[in-house]
């Protein structure tokens, strides 16, 4: 039930026809250049906002797909999850041509699937 309900708010936010931070952009902009100002490192800017939202995306879809299966089958949830994400890229590209479809996405979305997978993993084996 838990993944069921994981599985559809990630298809409203992937499919969603408008980026869905387009409505907060100024205002995240605003608050990353005032952190900058106050110590934060550059670093710390959209792009790492973006980046790491990515990958926080898709670390419930590693965990909880790796929880469902043997352990010794961790390497298909992280498989699904890969393939996951190459199809909602492919559905931006095809699709919704206000959204952008990167290589980058799929890759912090199958980061954040490995560490997914990895908090499985020590969860299991503790228990």
């Amino acid at each position: 039930m838990l993944l069921a309900c994981y599985v559809i708010g990630l298809a409203f936010i992937a499919l969603w026809p408008t980026p869905v931070d387009s409505d907060v952009s100024p205002q995240l902009a605003h608050v990353l250049k005032w952190l900058n100002q106050h110590g934060i490192p550059a670093f710390f800017d959209y792009s790492f906002v973006e980046r790491s939202a990515n990958v926080l995306l898709f670390v419930p879809a590693g965990l909880l797909l790796a929880m469902l299966m043997a352990r010794h089958r961790w390497w298909l949830a992280l498989a699904i999850c890969v393939v996951g994400s190459c199809l909602i890229e492919l559905g931006q590209l095809l699709l919704l041509p206000a959204r952008y479809a990167t290589l980058d996405d799929v890759v912090m979305n199958s980061l954040g699937a490995l560490i997914g997978v990895g908090i499985a993993a020590l969860v299991t084996r503790r228990s």
